[in-house]
């Protein structure tokens, strides 16, 4: 299978913009948690044990797709240097587990989704009992 699989220097490359984005907007989810969690600290109510729990979740999820990302663009490039190199199976392969990164790194970034939404949903409900 391997044999016949033969992709050029460009098909990596076309990954380049697209994990950078997501690279981006994972950065800014982080800093989105950083600064709700500094304004927790600083106010005045209590923060419920629940809201702790979530918050402290999605901070782990958001490393991990970072780092996901970011090792998914660094076999990118890797596997456009094996291809210049003229080792095309090692950098189909190589390209192959980048691809996978960056999917294992977009299923995390749905799953901090559903978290941060039951993170809402949790404010909501404290909203109700008001």
């Amino acid at each position: 299978m391997l044999e016949s699989t033969h992709i050029s220097l460009t098909t990596p490359a076309l990954l380049f913009p697209a994990i950078s984005l997501l690279l981006l907007a994972y950065t800014n989810r982080f800093f989105s948690l950083a600064a709700l969690i500094r304004s927790l600290s600083d106010a005045e109510k209590p923060v419920s044990h629940l809201q702790l729990k979530n918050l402290r979740r999605r901070i782990v999820i958001i490393r991990r797709m970072q780092e996901a990302g970011v090792t998914s663009f660094a076999l990118c490039v890797l596997c456009m240097i094996l291809i210049y190199l003229g080792f095309n199976q090692s950098g189909s392969v190589v390209f192959g587990a980048s691809l996978l990164l960056l999917l294992y790194s977009l299923v995390l970034s749905v799953v901090e989704i559903r978290i941060s939404v039951d993170a809402l949903n949790i404010h909501l409900k404290g909203l109700d009992g008001l």
